[in-house]
């Protein structure tokens, strides 16, 4: 994971005493990434290793956004209306189109 816990938890506002949701963040952490190397079809550990060791900021953030929008919107459905980066984005990330 090039975004770590500590990291989700600021961008979250989450106290870090509070660990209850430590593993369901980390799971988005890891979901959130997987979705934005495919949308990128970057390889990470190249870019990274040209960036010092770290993934480039704008990388970094749109890794981070996706985290809080699936925390934040745990059902893809909120008030009648399909929320962006939900389940519809996700999925299409891995359609098969032949």
């Amino acid at each position: 994971m090039y975004i770590d816990l500590e990291t989700a938890k600021k961008h979250l506002n989450i106290e870090p005493s509070f660990v209850e949701d430590d593993e369901y963040i980390l799971s988005l952490i890891d979901a959130a990434e997987q979705a934005v190397r495919v949308h990128t079809n970057e390889d990470f550990a190249t870019l990274a290793d040209n960036n010092g060791g770290c993934l480039p900021a704008p990388i970094q953030q749109a890794i981070l956004l996706m985290v809080g929008n699936l925390y934040q919107n745990r059902e893809p459905i909120a008030k009648g209306t399909e929320l962006p980066l939900s389940y519809t984005y996700l999925i299409r990330l891995y359609q098969n189109w032949d």
